[in-house]
């Protein structure tokens, strides 16, 4: 059964006159759809994009290739991001255990890419999330924020940019990745 009409009124007035103001005036616990983020531990800063359109997380990366190491599938690969808060450019050649792989389809056909688990830091938190990987070269974010993550961040308002700065030391809040969220 749906609610009635006087119900909805009465719940928009609610939220309209009530809470959103009060989250709003202070912003805690409020991100806005482009964020600075942290790629744990190497400390590089990037703009991410909050995209609620999205259910997987993505990430920049260059020369994806997957192999085997032990018998686990690995993925191999090379992140190239300017640090927006030194404005250097940051390469690391890295290989991660592969989580999964990400199935997407679009308007070109169906692209299957690797996703691996990393960290990352938003706000005061550091979170480990599922990122998958491709090459974002073209695109104005090198860091695609999707559902998954930010169902744990709180509340996402499309109109603001940057309303937090992400600052994690060593005593940061930790949130592990949890696979029941699948």
């Amino acid at each position: 059964m749906l609610p009635s009409r006087s119900c909805l009124s009465l719940c928009a007035a609610l939220l309209l006159g009530g809470v959103a103001p009060a989250l709003a005036a202070d912003h805690h616990g409020m991100f806005g759809w482009v964020e600075k983020a942290i790629l744990k531990p190497w400390g590089v800063e990037v703009k991410a994009k909050l995209d609620s359109g999205a259910l997987t997380s993505s990430l920049d990366a260059r020369d994806i290739e997957t192999f085997e190491k032990n018998g686990d599938e690995w993925v191999r690969f090379r992140l190239k991001l300017e640090d927006e808060a030194s404005g250097e450019v940051f390469t690391e050649r890295m290989e991660l255990p592969r989580y999964r792989d990400l199935r997407v389809r679009g308007a070109g056909g169906v692209d299957e890419r690797p996703v691996v688990l990393m960290n990352v830091c938003l706000g005061g938190t550091v979170y480990e999330e599922q990122f998958s990987l491709r090459d974002r070269g073209e695109m104005n974010y090198p860091l695609l924020l999707g559902r998954r993550s930010i169902g744990h961040l709180g509340l996402l308002d499309v109109r603001e940019t940057f309303l937090t700065d992400p600052e994690c030391d060593e005593d940061a809040p930790f949130v592990p990745h949890d696979p029941d969220e699948e």
